[in-house]
């Protein structure tokens, strides 16, 4: 299968890669247990499929989906676009971290990085999140310096404001800028996507299916004890049951349009992208085979006017924030997610 490519950043910042990348995520078991052996079996479903853009971080499994991708680079390490970040402290749990930017720290984990994945360069290497005792400005002098070394070919920031992102971009080209965006989460499209588009940065999607919500298969029965999404607001159970049936919504429009939910979240994010002029990729996670099925449907699939619309409303129903802390995301400190 041959999927089309997109242009992420550009001039000598450019980055060409699939429109649709695998947010290796899944494989350090965020949203339930995998093996490693599944998940290499995984890897090489996905690359079947066209998918020659991986997504990762060092804190993903403390190092875990690193290490798993390493293996399965081994070799063909030529044929992918491989992203990770830094700048969130590699320890502790989720939604209990906090934002390292020091330079020194930034050096330091390229190199962890590079190890576990077993290469020695990463296409695009991200500032996870801002540090808010760094300024924006210091960490991006880090990274720029990983480029001249030749330790990292391009750089990218994930959940920085649109103030952030010009800064940043003042100091080094950015070449994709990461956010959650999806048809319950749309609060980077006011500030962020614009200063993208503006900018010329690229940008790429993670959580384009709400977590799983925007699928056919979800229910609150797939949410494993260790599962991630528990921490966050939507899956509370005060919410669950509301966003649920709200998703319910989607899976309608998804059944007139012939298409799986999970694709058609996808179709829609492509359409809203080429309307704001900014060039996307989508990183999806998942465990199994089938599901990249049906979100791959998306890719080429288009939309009718009157679609788009109504999946348009459906964010400023959802219950719950999109983050366990507003301040942890962009829209937060944009003042765009309300601060419970």
């Amino acid at each position: 299968m041959t999927l089309r490519t997109v242009e992420l950043g550009s001039a000598d910042s450019a980055l060409t890669t699939t429109a649709f990348g695998y947010g290796a995520m899944s494989i350090a078991g965020a949203y339930g247990p995998i093996d490693e052996q599944d998940s290499l079996e995984l890897l090489h479903e996905t690359y079947d499929r066209g998918v020659t853009f991986i997504d990762t971080a060092n804190i993903y499994g403390l190092g875990v989906s690193e290490t798993i991708l390493g293996k399965f680079l081994a070799g063909q390490r030529h044929e992918f676009t491989v992203a990770t970040k830094c700048g969130i402290e590699p320890k502790g749990e989720a939604g209990k971290r906090g934002a390292n930017g020091r330079p020194e720290h930034i050096r330091e984990q390229i190199d962890l990085s590079l190890g576990r994945l077993g290469t020695d360069y990463v296409d695009l290497y991200y500032l996870h999140r801002p540090d808010p005792e760094i300024p924006v400005e210091e960490s991006v002098g880090a990274l720029a310096e990983l480029v001249e070394q030749g330790k990292v070919r391009t750089i990218g920031l994930s959940e920085h404001t649109a103030e952030e992102i010009r800064r940043a971009h003042a100091v080094h080209p950015i070449t994709a800028v990461q956010s959650e965006w999806s048809i319950f989460a749309r609060d980077v499209e006011p500030y962020v996507i614009s200063a993208c588009a503006e900018l010329g940065i690229g940008f790429v999607a993670y959580s384009p299916v709400a977590r799983g919500l925007l699928t056919d298969r979800f229910g609150a029965e797939v949410l494993a004890e260790k599962d991630t999404r528990r921490k966050f607001p939507w899956f509370f159970p005060e919410n669950l049951e509301h966003n649920h049936d709200l998703a319910r919504r989607a899976r309608e429009l998804a059944a007139a349009a012939e298409l799986p939910t999970a694709g058609l979240a996808l179709a829609w994010l492509y359409a809203k992208a080429s309307a704001f002029g900014v060039e996307l990729s989508v990183i999806p996670g998942t465990r199994y085979a089938q599901n990249l099925d049906e979100l791959l449907t998306g890719v080429q699939a288009e939309l009718p006017a009157e679609t788009i619309s109504a999946l348009d409303e459906l964010a400023d129903q959802v219950h719950g924030d999109r983050s366990f802390s507003p301040t942890w995301v962009s829209g937060g400190r944009e003042g765009l997610i309300p601060r419970s």
